[in-house]
């Protein structure tokens, strides 16, 4: 069982989170963080020194879920995990849950403005996904299955920040399922390699 520090923290931590995916960084202050968790502004700052610290934490956070997935989806989808992915991915649930949405498109416009510590936690993050994108992708050697992997991560953030970018569902809807087929095919060993 968690002590009660324990458990406020992991309140702060969830509530920064879905703060900073929802609004951004400069889109929500460290009193609005501290309500949310049902803390004062001083535990706040106890537990996590200042609002940066807090981001960091939350889009470690963040990514550390997503390197969780990967696998699981692997494991439980096979040779068609990539459409498993995108689908959930891209799926209208996941399009429409900001703060619960994944931090590889809601906080990667936040990272590009960052301090280089912020960068360097997302570069070390990134390419651990990638490599497990890799690992999970039919055919080719290393280098080829690690670049159709930052194509697969690419389509689908990208896709996902114009999807959830459009006013009109339907138009949202054309997008994610134009981008889920690119994503599959980005995967495929028929993917051509530039290089």
């Amino acid at each position: 069982m968690s002590t009660k520090k324990e458990q406020t923290r992991e309140r702060m931590r969830d509530a920064a989170s879905r703060s900073f995916r929802s609004h951004g960084f400069a889109g929500v202050g460290v009193d609005a963080i501290a309500k949310a968790a049902g803390v004062t502004s001083g535990a706040f700052y106890a537990h996590f020194g200042s609002k940066d610290g807090a981001f960091r934490d939350a889009l470690e956070q963040g990514l550390d879920e997503v390197i969780g997935a990967i696998p699981q989806y692997q494991s439980e989808h096979g040779a068609d995990w990539v459409r498993a992915f995108a689908d959930y991915y891209l799926g209208k649930a996941h399009r429409d849950d900001l703060a619960c949405g994944c931090a590889m498109t809601t906080l990667s416009p936040e990272v590009a403005r960052s301090e280089p510590e912020v960068k360097a936690l997302f570069e070390t993050k990134m390419k651990k996904i990638a490599g497990l994108v890799a690992d999970g992708l039919p055919g080719g050697d290393e280098e080829q299955r690690l670049s159709r992997a930052w194509s697969v991560l690419g389509v689908l953030i990208g896709g996902l920040t114009l999807a959830r970018s459009v006013k009109s569902n339907r138009l949202a809807e054309q997008i994610g399922k134009s981008i889920r087929r690119a994503a599959v095919d980005a995967a495929s060993l028929r993917a051509r390699e530039d290089d």
